[in-house]
């Protein structure tokens, strides 16, 4: 089994730029490669679907995880 190491993935970090509560969502769309306004509608979609507490909760963790970036 071998490692593929010729495109390392950039770190999970909060966006400074598309923010509009704490740059999860924007974080989320830089390090996936996708646009930040299907993330955002998505999340609200999976929240809405999983009764919001679950969205909210893991907005708030990951939030205080994921470092901010530069």
């Amino acid at each position: 089994m071998t490692l593929d190491t010729r495109s390392p993935r950039t770190p999970l970090l909060r966006s400074r730029d598309e923010k509009m509560i704490g740059g999860v969502c924007g974080g989320l769309a830089e390090w996936l490669g996708w646009d930040v306004t299907l993330v955002r509608v998505a999340y609200v979609i999976l929240s809405v679907l999983s009764a919001g507490f679950p969205g909210i909760l893991v907005y708030l963790i990951l939030w205080v995880v994921m470092p901010e970036g530069a």
